[in-house]
């Protein structure tokens, strides 16, 4: 229960009175006692709390920068009409800052034995589950004295997924792979090591793929074609060890590989490959195998939407012999992991050996553009030093990225906005030249 500011300003208004003609404990009766009155009768024809019936419905899931609505049913199954103010509290991230308040609170008449809806609409600012808190509600009668107060517990969850950017680029990376399978009308025939079709040579076609068994039984002469290998076995490996951590922006660089594995998913699946997911640190955090095309975009953006970088080093080795496991045969290996010259150095080279001995490997890793502006920004000694200390950054990714490419991997380091688009071309490149 609680006084309304309308309580205390009457309480305030007839204090005024009092003081001039009569301050005494008469006058303050005079003036409290059929306040205190009022509020008693206000307090007992104020519908109950606790006894209100509440139910949620509405979105379960929304990508990140969307926004989802969550509905309450309340029920007044009393004899008397609910006049509320209603707080349905969520995480704070559950709305853009500053959105809370009017976000979060409602008011809502509901007559006795019926029923009402209002809407909570969220808009996450991070991904993961967003679970709702108690909601509260305050009951006031007819003067608007007093209020009975109580809370709720009704859970919901809401899950934030990914957002997928990076989709945008998926049409132009479709129309490559079409290419590349001979699909579309292109100068020659696509590229690959799978045997496709055969046909009638024409000038320039290259000698060495005339078929001479089949010329021999036909009259003209026949030439192989290819198309790229199909079925073949992808394997995404995240890594959420400390490194992934990093701020590039406004998100974590696990964002951004994530975006990048979204978008390799869906083409190589689009392909006819299939893709695995695998999230690891010191330990599996995430494993999505064995879905069909139709169902892997969805396991994917549900596993990756609960993924946080954890502040431990990651176990190379653990990483490698899980990989080996999850991928028994050959495979295209992705890992999404930094170029950083220490956990490359002590952790990744000394298991690379095992993994490429296998598998073909593809090592993709977030740079940071703010580190590109500042070699280049010259004006004052302190930018001059910050240029310095850029370009010895710059510096050691690149030595560290012609060390793994001594090792047969292959490399791929680019800003988040131009990670995705350049990990599927280098996954379209290994494609044509039926290194998958």
């Amino acid at each position: 229960m609680a006084l309304t500011g309308r309580a205390a300003l009457l309480a305030a208004l007839g204090s005024l009175p009092v003081g001039i003609w009569d301050a005494g404990w008469t006058g303050i009766l005079a003036v409290n006692a059929p306040l205190a009155v009022a509020c008693a009768c206000d307090y007992a024809l104020a519908a109950p709390v606790r006894r209100l019936g509440l139910t949620r419905s509405g979105d379960t899931s929304v990508r990140l920068g969307e926004t989802a609505d969550v509905t309450l049913t309340v029920t007044n199954p009393s004899r008397r009409l609910l006049r509320a103010r209603l707080r349905d509290a969520w995480p704070p991230s559950s709305w853009q800052p500053g959105t809370e308040t009017t976000a979060s609170r409602h008011r809502l008449t509901v007559p006795a034995g019926e029923r009402r809806r209002v809407t909570t609409r969220l808009r996450p600012t991070r991904r993961g589950d967003r679970h709702a808190d108690r909601i509260t509600i305050r009951s006031y009668g007819p003067l608007g004295l007093f209020s009975r107060q109580g809370t709720h517990e009704v859970p919901w969850t809401v899950r934030v997924l990914p957002p997928f950017t990076s989709r945008k680029h998926l049409p132009s990376k479709l129309a490559r792979l079409r290419e590349l399978d001979g699909r579309t009308s292109v100068l020659t025939r696509g590229e690959g090591t799978e045997f496709d079709s055969l046909r009638e040579y024409v000038p320039g076609d290259d000698t060495r793929s005339i078929d001479w068994r089949a010329t021999a039984r036909h009259s003209t002469v026949a030439v192989r074609t290819w198309r790229p290998e199909r079925d073949r076995h992808i394997l995404i490996v995240l890594d959420t060890g400390r490194t992934s951590a990093g701020r590039v922006g406004d998100a974590p660089r696990l964002d951004a590989a994530m975006d990048a594995a979204l978008l390799l998913s869906a083409l190589a699946s689009r392909a006819g490959d299939r893709v695995d997911l695998l999230a690891y640190d010191r330990r599996v955090r995430a494993l999505v195998q064995g879905r069909t095309a139709g169902q892997l975009l969805p396991s994917l953006v549900n596993a990756m939407a609960t993924l946080e970088p954890e502040l431990v080093e990651t176990d190379a080795r653990g990483l490698a012999a899980t990989a080996l496991r999850t991928a028994p045969r050959r495979s295209l290996l992705v890992l999404l992991t930094s170029l950083d010259a220490a956990p490359v150095e002590e952790g990744l080279l000394p298991v690379l050996p095992q993994l490429t001995q296998r598998h073909t490997v593809l090592v993709a890793s977030v740079a940071d553009p703010h580190v590109a502006r500042m070699a280049a920004a010259r004006g004052n000694t302190e930018a001059v030093y910050e240029a310095a200390a850029a370009a010895q950054s710059q510096s050691e990714r690149h030595r560290t990225a012609e060390q793994l490419r001594r090792q047969g991997v292959t490399v791929v380091d680019a800003t988040p906005e131009d990670l995705p688009p350049a990990l599927a071309d280098a996954y379209l490149a290994l494609k044509a030249a039926g290194r998958l």
